[in-house]
């Protein structure tokens, strides 16, 4: 008997822990993906699994997606902001993209239900306005389905450009007029502020912890001019060693880190990047970002994008080409990078057809296959790790160039799945 019920115990363990091994093994494989019948693991992510595969391996493919863009989606109702956004995504999937970077603010303002920013007066016209839906939610939603990663774009201190938006909504924290510098472009907030920092990187946290964005996107706007008095009275305060031009770097140094490292400790797995002016003196000395530092030391961004929006033949009116794409490029490509920091190169589709003001032939612009070409050069240098088109109406807006646009998708498209 004693034995017999040993046996049956033993059965019963068994029996137990191969149930237990099998709920458990179930639940870490469903937790990577399902299981082929040649008992491989299949990514249940669909398309936009295979968009993270391509990023991975093979750099970013993106196109910026801006508010001047938004300004022609039908924003009325949740429908037509929905079959918009569709239309446009299947486009930048169907270009062999992997990413679309959407503007999420723009002017101190947003396009998702913030606690912080009023809603964009580019939703319903007035800033302020509750459309009744979320755009960002929709466009997550839509990028994911369709096979894109999407990053949420912020522009940090802008709130005001010249007349745009005409008019600030009431509970608009710039209203407080002790966080902002107005200078002749407009009104931004003050870079030399904590209080301004903690709600920049409030404003960027909300949108990590409520939309499952794979990335935080920084363009060129910081310090927007180089006068003393716009910030005089706070660098009198100051009271440190540091020049005004290396203590304005620092303040935007501070935000860069407080927003990097705050992101990070949310989820590490979203990217934070940056996209200065192709000019990197431009950068340092007028905007005060030292781009330099951000790529070379850990701690401030996952990558660079710097705005190289001139052509292969460009020439200044002295005869230099230090700014003709292939020599800027790679000339980038020689900064300092520290480990996991990727650089990507800004390409300007927005010249097609109009040229860049160079001092040389603008043929290159009417050839239909000038970004494609720009491409090639990124994918042939090691060192460059893809890239970013702007931006979405350069490429498909067809009321003007419209037979040299389709041109570029193609050759772009060919480029990308050739």
């Amino acid at each position: 008997m004693k034995s017999s019920f040993r046996n049956v115990t033993r059965v019963v363990a068994i029996f137990t822990v191969a149930i237990l091994i099998f709920a458990f093994g179930g639940r870490v494989i469903s937790s990577v993906g399902n299981i082929d019948n040649d008992g491989a693991i299949v990514d249940t992510d669909g398309a936009y699994g295979d968009a993270k595969s391509d990023f991975s391996q093979n750099g970013l493919k993106a196109v910026w997606i801006s508010y001047i863009e938004f300004q022609s989606v039908d924003f009325s109702t949740q429908e037509s902001f929905t079959a918009d956004i569709k239309e446009m995504f299947a486009n930048c999937k169907d270009m062999g993209l992997n990413t679309v970077i959407v503007h999420a603010r723009s002017f101190g303002d947003a396009f998702y239900k913030s606690a912080y920013f009023p809603y964009s007066h580019i939703i319903t016209g007035t800033q302020g306005t509750d459309p009744g839906y979320d755009p960002l939610e929709i466009m997550v939603d839509i990028a994911h389905d369709t096979g894109l990663r999407i990053e949420a774009w912020v522009n940090p201190y802008r709130v005001r450009l010249y007349n745009h938006p005409k008019a600030l909504s009431a509970d608009n924290p710039a209203q407080r007029e002790e966080l902002t510098i107005t200078v002749e472009s407009g009104i931004y907030y003050n870079p030399a502020l904590q209080e301004v920092r903690d709600l920049v990187t409030e404003g960027v946290l909300e949108i990590v912890r409520n939309y499952k964005v794979d990335g935080i996107h920084f363009d060129d706007y910081f310090y927007p001019d180089t006068a003393e008095e716009i910030d005089a009275g706070d660098y009198a305060a100051y009271n440190g060693s540091l020049s005004l031009e290396d203590w304005r770097r620092e303040n935007v140094n501070m935000l860069v880190r407080q927003v990097y490292a705050a992101i990070k400790q949310e989820n590490e797995n979203i990217t934070f990047g940056i996209s200065p002016q192709g000019n990197d003196d431009n950068n340092y000395h007028m905007q005060y970002s030292d781009i330099g530092l951000w790529m070379s030391e850990e701690g401030y961004a996952d990558y660079i994008m710097p705005q190289l929006y001139w052509g292969f033949d460009y020439l200044t009116k002295s005869g230099s080409d230090r700014y003709g794409f292939k020599n800027l490029s790679y000339s980038w490509s020689q900064y300092k990078k520290a480990d996991g920091v990727k650089l990507y190169i800004g390409l300007g589709a927005y010249r097609l057809g109009d040229g860049d003001g160079g001092a040389n032939d603008q043929s290159e612009w009417e050839s239909g296959n000038n970004i494609a070409k720009m491409i090639q050069v990124i994918k042939a240098n090691p060192d460059l790790d893809g890239y970013g088109i702007y931006s979405y109406n350069s490429l498909f807006d067809s009321s003007t160039y419209a037979d040299l646009k389709a041109r570029e998708v193609q050759s772009i498209t060919k480029e990308n799945n050739g």
